[in-house]
């Protein structure tokens, strides 16, 4: 199976709401690398939310979203925790935990209003969080004489690339970060538009954020 090249998360933590029949259902995402980070949400919403009966949570981990689990906490079985983790298969999330919390209403909502609204407020969190692309790319450093560093940048321009770190001395220095398939031919560029006295170096490789949708 070839290896994941990218993945969907999220940036920062989301919150949402959805109420059913006076049933208020508070719903929030959060960042994990873990599933300790993600138990860890999970105990942070108990205790913040501690006069509440049910904390339902779900959550998707790994770069290949191989590790998943879904919780009903106390609610009818498949009603809370299976429909949450279908919102972060369904929009390709990874790397995050949903929670739900329940303050009942007063009156029961049934297995079809329980699925209804525990998805409704994990989509409403999932709406508040800033979704970021996590992309498999190479880290690349280049120095150059100053002569050509007008050249250097508009190349980076032209191919969306903004470079970063950079410093200034008897030659400039800087770094990019490009996607993996994308790497060698920028590399290759660079190389030829300085007739191969821009010194290329290769620094990391990994997965870095980038826009979840880049502009044209």
């Amino acid at each position: 199976m070839a290896a994941e090249m990218e993945y969907l998360t999220i940036g920062k933590t989301g919150y949402g709401e959805y109420t059913e029949k006076k049933s208020r259902f508070l719903g929030e995402i959060h960042p994990a690398a873990s599933e300790e980070e993600a138990a860890a949400a999970v105990a942070r919403a108990r205790k913040k939310y501690y006069d509440a009966r049910h904390h339902c949570y779900a959550w998707v981990l790994g770069e290949d979203g191989s590790a998943k689990k879904a919780a009903d906490d106390g609610e009818p079985s498949g009603t809370a925790g299976i429909p949450m983790l279908k919102v972060l298969e369904g929009e390709g999330i990874r790397n995050a935990v949903v929670v739900v919390t329940r303050y009942f209403g007063g009156t029961l909502l049934g297995t079809g209003g329980l699925v209804r609204s525990y998805t409704q407020a994990a989509k409403a969190a999932l709406a508040d969080a800033q979704i970021v692309r996590m992309c498999r790319c190479k880290v690349i450093g280049i120095d150059t004489e100053y002569g050509l560093l007008d050249r250097v940048l508009y190349y980076l321009k032209q191919n969306k690339i903004d470079p970063y770190d950079q410093a200034y001395t008897d030659r400039v220095s800087l770094c990019i970060t490009v996607e993996h398939e994308r790497a060698d031919a920028v590399t290759a560029g660079l190389v030829a538009l300085s007739a191969g006295k821009v010194i290329i170096t290769e620094l990391d490789d990994g997965f870095y954020p980038l826009p979840a949708v880049q502009a044209d």
